[in-house]
């Protein structure tokens, strides 16, 4: 489920169950960025309004424990992945301890 979201969306994502794109990627352990021409995955099962531009996993102690996941209409750039990452390193280091 998505647990923390900040912005606009709030009401609409908030406790809303994640799809099974972003549910893969994590899963997978891997970074994900939207590509040009292709089809970003939604953000929710219940509505693809929300696409996302790039997702980082959390990860702690070698576990998948959520995902950072940055959304928007238009695709992300290097400084978008850059951020994602960034702040899923911190949200894995703060939970370690």
């Amino acid at each position: 489920n998505c647990i923390a979201v900040a912005g606009v969306p709030r009401r609409e994502l908030m406790d809303k169950r994640i799809s099974s794109e972003l549910e893969r990627i994590m899963e997978g352990r891997q970074i994900y960025q939207a590509q040009p021409g292709g089809t970003p995955a939604a953000v929710s099962e219940e509505s693809d309004k929300y696409l996302i531009l790039c997702a980082a996993p959390i990860l702690s102690d070698g576990d998948v424990i959520g995902s950072v996941a940055l959304l928007g209409d238009m695709q992300g750039g290097e400084l978008e992945l850059k951020l994602a990452m960034t702040a899923a390193a911190f949200l894995a280091k703060q939970l370690e301890t």
